[in-house]
């Protein structure tokens, strides 16, 4: 699984937020955890290692918002008790 960031300029509003997170999980119906912040200006969200992430920028920029920015790294599922594995 990977986790993926994208900065996103033109959210304003709670609305934009919902508005994003449904363009991604439209164009990536296999994702999990979608979040959008208006204030961060950023979307995040977990895909599978085989998924083109660049359809869900497309998709975004369609819709009047701009994908300034795109960030991967692996995700590391953590647990309730993960602090006392260190």
């Amino acid at each position: 699984m990977k986790q993926i960031t994208l900065t996103i300029e033109g959210m304003h509003y709670e609305m934009c937020e919902s508005h994003i997170c449904g363009c991604i999980r439209k164009a990536l119906p296999s994702s999990k955890k979608v979040k959008a912040n208006h204030h961060r200006k950023t979307a995040v969200f977990l895909v599978d290692d085989d998924v083109d992430v660049s359809v869900a920028s497309d998709m975004i920029s369609k819709e009047g918002y701009h994908v300034l920015k795109k960030e991967e790294e692996p995700y590391v599922k953590k647990g309730i008790f993960s602090f006392l594995k260190k």
